[in-house]
């Protein structure tokens, strides 16, 4: 009767031991676990950074600790975020930076490269961003391609079934729209173009 008394303070106590030892790993993004590491990422995010499909946890911790130190408000941070999500980088235009549209005399000019500037659009910036060319499964050929349906071998893709979480997700225009409203300069207006 002692022991069965005993062991069951012991089990009680032994089951919020490990409940804390767990918990107290929740507490940190680089050891968080699961539904935690959702919640955190709402913490510091909000809703712009959600888990992707079959998404693993450390591949999570690494978009949100890359998110949270992300570079913002300048024209670098624009080009960096479009060019890590699609992998081409984007065109930046600003009309009041000479860097962009040249001058007389200079190597931009009336007539060459460049764009035209004006006084009349101050921060303000025309960003194309290029959507990611291609998707699924690098080095595979999908399914009525050459190489792909009719089979794989030497010089042409090869042929695998794969599990989805190898898969990689498609980037959509509400995709490329938020990354660049997440680096925006305050007081800012970005005018974007998606293209193919």
């Amino acid at each position: 009767m002692r022991d069965a008394l005993l062991a069951g303070v012991a089990n009680g106590l032994s089951f919020i031991y490990s409940l804390l030892a767990y918990v107290r790993l929740q507490t940190r993004i680089s050891t968080a676990t699961d539904g935690f590491l959702d919640m955190i990422a709402g913490d510091f995010l909000g809703d712009g950074l959600p888990r992707k499909a079959n998404q693993t946890d450390a591949s999570y911790r690494a978009r949100i600790i890359a998110a949270i130190f992300r570079e913002r408000g300048t024209r670098k941070a624009i080009i960096a975020v479009l060019t890590q999500l699609t992998g081409r980088a984007p065109v930046v235009f600003e009309p009041l930076r000479p860097k962009d549209t040249g001058a007389y005399g200079l190597a931009y000019g009336y007539g060459s490269g460049g764009g035209y500037g004006t006084l009349l659009l101050p921060f303000q910036a025309f960003v194309t961003a290029f959507r990611p060319s291609g998707g699924g499964v690098a080095n595979v050929a999908p399914y009525g391609v050459p190489g792909g349906s009719v089979g794989g071998g030497y010089g042409v893709g090869s042929m695998e079934q794969v599990p989805l979480a190898s898969m990689q997700g498609q980037v959509t225009d509400a995709d490329i729209f938020n990354a660049i409203e997440s680096v925006r300069p305050a007081g800012y207006t970005i005018w974007a173009r998606i293209s193919s």
